[in-house]
């Protein structure tokens, strides 16, 4: 009889760290936008948590909306191609606007995201993202708040998919495949 090989998970990144590391971009982003609105975009579905939990600590006025690109398919490796999939539902002319995403990776999505944003005349445009992987970029991104820096690890959790799995941990944890 064969033995089904198993995904394995081991945390990277405990909850209490990213709860902690949360308030503490919140407070950043509270800081250098003192007094002014935010404009908070979303990058779906990863970075669905992460909005959720750093607009309750951000100490502004505050509105949301989302944006979801593909670029991944079902599978670990980006394919290069970013496709647009659900666009912003009002204009974000004149705002400050900060684009949320789960986790800078190669930088493509990002890009294309700047691209077509910067189009539609906000005031400011920053990034915050989760994680970071700057080993993986290839296109000349950063996120102005960043949570973590992490390996060349393939990451689940807190919003993170494998295949629209585990996205409901609430630690951030390496995903090892039994083919690896």
């Amino acid at each position: 009889m064969k033995v089904a090989l198993q995904e394995e998970r081991k945390i990277l990144i405990r909850r209490a760290a990213i709860e902690k590391r949360v308030r503490q971009v919140a407070l950043e982003i509270t800081r250098d936008f003192k007094g002014e609105r935010v404009h908070v975009i979303g990058v779906l579905k990863g970075a669905c948590i992460f909005l959720s939990d750093l607009v309750r600590e951000i100490n502004l006025e505050t509105s949301i909306d989302f944006i979801a690109v593909s670029s991944y398919g079902r599978g670990k490796d980006s394919s290069g191609q970013v496709r647009l999939l659900k666009d912003l539902d009002s204009s974000i002319a004149g705002l400050n606007v900060i684009i949320v995403e789960d986790i800078l990776d190669t930088g493509i999505t990002l890009t294309y995201l700047l691209r077509i944003l910067r189009q539609r005349k906000p005031k400011s445009l920053r990034v915050a993202a989760l994680l970071d992987k700057p080993s993986r970029r290839v296109k000349p991104v950063k996120g102005d708040y960043v949570g973590f820096t992490i390996p060349n690890v393939f990451v689940v959790g807190y919003g993170l998919d494998y295949a629209e799995r585990y996205r409901n941990l609430k630690d951030v944890c390496v995903l090892k495949l039994p083919t690896e």
